[in-house]
C-alpha cells in the first residue's frame, strides 16, 4: 500500500512512495507526530539519478523487517535536496562539520525540534569495512533515545549553537581588484594537472565556473596561461569517457584523473555550464572541438531533456537495465568487442575500437569500456566515422534507457536557457534559441506568481509547494538576461529586474551579504548561506553577476552597488580557494573590466548590417558584455535611448565605466572594441 510520498510531485518521493516504510516528507506535521510519539526523526536526503541512494533504498527501505523497526521507533522523513537545497544544505553543514565529509544519501537523526544529533550518509544492511549497519545504528539511536535522553539533547543542542556560529564574515564588502584576481590565477596553476586537464585528483568535475574565470581573465589580460589551461582541460574533457561521444552531453564527473570512467548520471546544470563554456571557449579561440562540443551538448539538452510543457528535466540516471533485468550503472553506454563487432561487422568493429579505446579487457567493469577518443597518430575517415558513430548511436537506442527525473528546476532551467540562447546566436542555431524562449515561457507562465515569487520546481504542468531559493532568482534571472541580449526583446529584461528586486530585498542582508533562502521562507535551525560554487554557482555569486549585468543594461545604481558588495565574499575566498568561487571569480573579471555596456541601432533587427552588427556584439570576449539591439531612441532599452544613427546607418556604441567610445557603423572597429 503507498505511503504518504505517493502524492508529492518529487520523483525521486514517488519512487520512495511504495516503501513498506511510513514515510512523511518534510512537512510541520511530521515533526508535531514525533513530538506526540514521543520519537526520534529520520531524515533522509537524495535525488532521483544517486546510485548510492537507490542502493540503500533496495536495501533498507524495501526491507520489510528494517521498515517495521522504523515504523515502530521512529517518524522517518524523506527529502529531495533538489527540491530542497535549503534542508539538504543546513544539515549537510551539520554531517560535514561532524563528521569531516558529507554526501549522499544523506541520513541524519533529528529531535522533534529538528535540531540534528547523529549523522551518516550511505549504512549498508550488514557491516562493512569498518561501517556498521543500518540496522546496528537504528538499534544504537534509539537507545540513546530511550535511555539517554539528557546527552542526546545537550549534543543536539551544541551542534545547533555551532551552526550558528558559523554566520559569514567576509571582511569588507570591496569587490576583488587586479591583485586577488592574480592571486586566484596563481592557486588554480598551483593545483592544475597538467598532464590531464582539470583540477586536483580524483574524482574529477568539470570545472566549468573556473574556464568561465580563466576565458574572462584572459580576455581582459592576455595571460597566455590562462587560455592554455581552458583549452587543455576543455580537450581532456571533451575526449574523456566523462563526454558522451555518441549522443552528445556529459556525465556527472570522472572516477579517475584522466576523464575517462564517469559517473555515469547526467545532470542538466552540468550540461548548462559546460555548453555555455565551450561556446565561450569557441569565441575566444575558433576552435572546431568546442563548437562540436558546444553544440552537441545543447542538442542532447533538447532531444533527451526538453519536457513536453517546453522545460527542461533534471537529470537522467546512472543505472539502467542491463539487458538481464539489473539495474546497472553505465548499462546504457558502454560497449565490449563482441558488442561492435554484432552492430558494425568485423572490420567496422575494429575500426571503432581503436577510434574509440575499446579494449579486449575494458577501461570500465567486466570487459566493458566507456567510449573516448584517446590521442592517437592515426589519421581517421571521417565520414567512415560518422557512420559508425550513427550506426552504434542508433543500436544504444534500442537498449532500455536510463530513468528521467522529470522535474523541472527553475534555477537549473536557467541556466540552460542562457546556454541555449547563445549557443543559438552564435552558430545560426535559431532553433536553439526557440527551445531557450520556450523554457523561459514556461518559468513567467508556470513558476512566476502574481509577486513575481518564484516557485522552485514543476511537473507535468503541476508547480510544486517549494519555494524558489536564491540561486532561482538569480540563475533564472541570469537566463532572461541572456535572452535579452540575444532577441533584443525588452520584455526579459524587465522579468529579470523583477526577479532581482526580490534578491535585494528578500535575501540581501544589511551588509550585502546574501543568504539562500529568503527572509520570509520556512525557518530551519540556521538560515542557511553559501558562497562557495560547487556543482553550480552559488547562488550569493549567481546573485552578484546577475545584479551586475542588470546594472549594466538599465544604470540601476542600487543593483550595481549590491553587486559590489556581494563580490567582498570572492575578495576573501579567491585567492585562498579559488576551485570553490570560479563563477564569482568570472563575475569579478566583468566587474573590473566595466562591464561593457553595447547599444545596437538600426532601423529593424533584421535588417543586413544591423544583424552584423549585433553578431559582432554578442561574439566579442569583453568579461560580462552586455547587448540592447533595437530601433534609436526605443524604450525597450535604457542603453538605447539617445542612440542615432551615424550617418543613417545601422550604428554600435560600447560605453563603460561611464565613458563611450566614438559610436562606430563598422563591423570590424566593433569587434576591436570589444575583443573580439
Amino acid at each position: 500500500m503507498p505511503n504518504r510520498l505517493a502524492h508529492e510531485t518529487s520523483p525521486y518521493l514517488l519512487q520512495h512512495a511504495d516503501n513498506p516504510v511510513d514515510w512523511w516528507p518534510w512537512s510541520a506535521e511530521a515533526f508535531e507526530e514525533a513530538r506526540k510519539a514521543n520519537k526520534p526523526v529520520l531524515l533522509s536526503v537524495g535525488y532521483s539519478s544517486c546510485h548510492w541512494c537507490h542502493v540503500m533504498a533496495h536495501e533498507s527501505f524495501e526491507d520489510e523487517a528494517t521498515a517495521d523497526f522504523l515504523n515502530e521507533h521512529f517518524v522517518s522523513v524523506k527529502v529531495d535536496r533538489e527540491e530542497r537545497p535549503d534542508v539538504d544544505a543546513v544539515y549537510m553543514e551539520a554531517v560535514q562539520a561532524a563528521t569531516g565529509q558529507g554526501g549522499w544519501p544523506m541520513t541524519v537523526f533529528l529531535t522533534p525540534d529538528a535540531e540534528p544529533f547523529y549523522f551518516g550518509t550511505y549504512f549498508p544492511p550488514a557491516p562493512r569495512q569498518g561501517m556498521p549497519s543500518f540496522r546496528q545504528v537504528l538499534e544504537g539511536v534509539r537507545s540513546a533515545w530511550t535511555d539517554r535522553r539528557d546527552e542526546v539533547a545537550e549534543v543536539a543542542g551544541k551542534i545547533v549553537r555551532d551552526l550558528a556560529g558559523r554566520e559569514i564574515s567576509y571582511g569588507d564588502s570591496q569587490a576583488p581588484g587586479e591583485e586577488q584576481l592574480a592571486a586566484a590565477l596563481l592557486g588554480l596553476t598551483r593545483e592544475y594537472d597538467a598532464q590531464r586537464g582539470g583540477f586536483g585528483g580524483a574524482p574529477k568535475f568539470p570545472p566549468s565556473m573556473v574556464v568561465e574565470f580563466l576565458l574572462r581573465h584572459h580576455a581582459r589580460t592576455g595571460a597566455e596561461g590562462a587560455l592554455q589551461m581552458a583549452r587543455d582541460t576543455c580537450e581532456r574533457m571533451a575526449r574523456g569517457g566523462i563526454h558522451d561521444q555518441l549522443g552528445g552531453g556529459f556525465a556527472r564527473y570522472s572516477v579517475d584523473r584522466d576523464w575517462i570512467v564517469p559517473h555515469f548520471e547526467k545532470m542538466l546544470y552540468d550540461n548548462a555550464l559546460l555548453c555555455r563554456v565551450y561556446a565561450h571557449l569557441w569565441r575566444a579561440t575558433g576552435s572546431d572541438l568546442a563548437r562540436r562540443v558546444a553544440l552537441d551538448t545543447a542538442d542532447f539538452m533538447v532531444r533527451e531533456l526538453r519536457t513536453d510543457e517546453g522545460g527542461f528535466a533534471s537529470a537522467l540516471d546512472a543505472d539502467s537495465d542491463d539487458g538481464t533485468g539489473r539495474h546497472v550503472e553505465g548499462a546504457y553506454y558502454v560497449w565490449t568487442p563482441e558488442q561492435l563487432r554484432e552492430v558494425l561487422g568485423e572490420q567496422d568493429a575494429d575500426l571503432a575500437a581503436q577510434y574509440f579505446g575499446v579494449t579486449e579487457e575494458g577501461t570500465f567493469e567486466h570487459g566493458q569500456s566507456v567510449l573516448q577518443l584517446p590521442q592517437q597518430d592515426t589519421v581517421f575517415d571521417a565520414e567512415k566515422i560518422e557512420s559508425i558513430r550513427r550506426r552504434l548511436l542508433e543500436a544504444r537506442a534500442q537498449r532500455p534507457a536510463p530513468g528521467r527525473d522529470d522535474k523541472v528546476v527553475a534555477a537549473w532551467n536557467g541556466l540552460a536557457i542562457a546556454a541555449l540562447a547563445e549557443t543559438g546566436a552564435y552558430f545560426d542555431r535559431p532553433d536553439l534559441v526557440e527551445a531557450a524562449l520556450g523554457a523561459a515561457d514556461l518559468l513567467v507562465r508556470l513558476h512566476l506568481d502574481e509577486q513575481a515569487r518564484l516557485s522552485r520546481t514543476s511537473k507535468d504542468y503541476q508547480v510544486g509547494p517549494n519555494a524558489g531559493v536564491l540561486e532561482d532568482y538569480a540563475d533564472v534571472a541570469e537566463g532572461f538576461l541572456a535572452l535579452t541580449s540575444v532577441t533584443g526583446e525588452g520584455v526579459w529584461l524587465d522579468f529579470a529586474g523583477f526577479l532581482l528586486d526580490h534578491v535585494l530585498s528578500r535575501f540581501t542582508g544589511d551588509d550585502g551579504a546574501m543568504y539562500d533562502t529568503a527572509s520570509d521562507a520556512e525557518r530551519l535551525i540556521r538560515r542557511p548561506q553559501d558562497p562557495t560554487d560547487n556543482a553550480v554557482p552559488s547562488g550569493w555569486t549567481a546573485a552578484a553577476g546577475a545584479l551586475l549585468s542588470y546594472a549594466a543594461q538599465t544604470g540601476a545604481e542600487p543593483h550595481r552597488a549590491a553587486a559590489g558588495k556581494a563580490l567582498g565574499v570572492v575578495k576573501a575566498l579567491g585567492p585562498r580557494v579559488p576551485r570553490f568561487v570560479g563563477w564569482g571569480l568570472a563575475v569579478a573579471e566583468a566587474n573590473l573590466d566595466g562591464p561593457r555596456e553595447v547599444a545596437v541601432v538600426g532601423p529593424s533587427l533584421t535588417d543586413p548590417v544591423t544583424k552584423a552588427l549585433h553578431r559582432t556584439a554578442l561574439l566579442g570576449t569583453a568579461p560580462g558584455a552586455v547587448v540592447a539591439v533595437g530601433a534609436p531612441d526605443s524604450e525597450e532599452f535604457p542603453l538605447l535611448a539617445d542612440r542615432v544613427l551615424v550617418g543613417g546607418e545601422p550604428t554600435a556604441y560600447v560605453c563603460r565605466h561611464f565613458t563611450c567610445d566614438a559610436p562606430t557603423t563598422d563591423v570590424d572597429a566593433l569587434r576591436v572594441a570589444l575583443g573580439g
